[in-house]
């Protein structure tokens, strides 16, 4: 089963980092990037998604507002948002608005690990 997952952020060098993280534990899964909202929901409109990580601190839409309007989109899709900004009020946003919260920096053990869960619901039809 081949899986889509959207990247989403406004630094290449990072959008690059989680590729290259996904590439090394799932190297069959097709990667699509946007560096901003506007991007990403046109590139989730084209086509359907999978899994999405979405950075947090982004210009224009942030990744929590961004996390509700592809979730919209795909009300069962899982989401990470990601972000350095780990405070409990941002953890808990992204919670609400039905996303998974990840650290920055990522570690390959989180992504895998939210990418496990996300395959998981997505076989057993659940979120």
């Amino acid at each position: 089963m081949s899986i889509k997952v959207l990247i989403v952020d406004d630094s290449k060098l990072a959008r690059m980092s989680v590729a290259k993280a996904l590439n090394a534990s799932h190297p069959d899964w097709i990667r699509i990037e946007a560096a901003n909202a506007d991007e990403a929901l046109e590139l989730a409109r084209r086509s359907p998604i999978d899994v999405a990580l979405l950075d947090f601190n982004m210009p224009g839409r942030d990744g929590l507002t961004l996390a509700a309007e592809l979730l919209a989109l795909y009300p069962e899709l899982p989401v990470a948002v990601i972000s350095a900004n780990h405070q409990v009020e941002i953890v808990n946003r992204a919670r609400e608005a039905g996303a998974s919260f990840l650290s920055k920096p990522l570690t390959a053990q989180a992504l895998n690990d939210f990418l496990e869960a996300s395959v998981m619901r997505t076989k057993t039809g659940h979120q």
